[in-house]
């Protein structure tokens, strides 16, 4: 599965490697994404979510239930 958060919608980004003699060559920026459960009360289970370490901030400041009907209403599968 690719490393797109679901809260944030952070994905991988691209640039490039420079060496000591500047030859560049590309590379790949991805996000520190986890796997997380989390207990849902208002759907009364358990979701299994693949955020970023800023979106583990995000549910923690917000609430799960905020950012779970967020996710929803943008039509992301969980």
């Amino acid at each position: 599965m690719s490393a797109h958060c679901q809260v944030t919608g952070k994905a991988p980004s691209f640039g490039r490697r420079v060496s000591h003699s500047h030859r560049r060559t590309s590379r790949r920026f991805t996000p520190n994404i986890q796997s997380r459960r989390y207990w849902v009360p208002s759907l009364g289970r358990t979701v299994r979510l693949r955020v970023s370490t800023t979106g583990i901030t995000i549910i923690d400041k917000r609430g799960i239930d905020a950012v779970v009907a967020d996710v929803l209403a943008r039509g992301v599968t969980i």
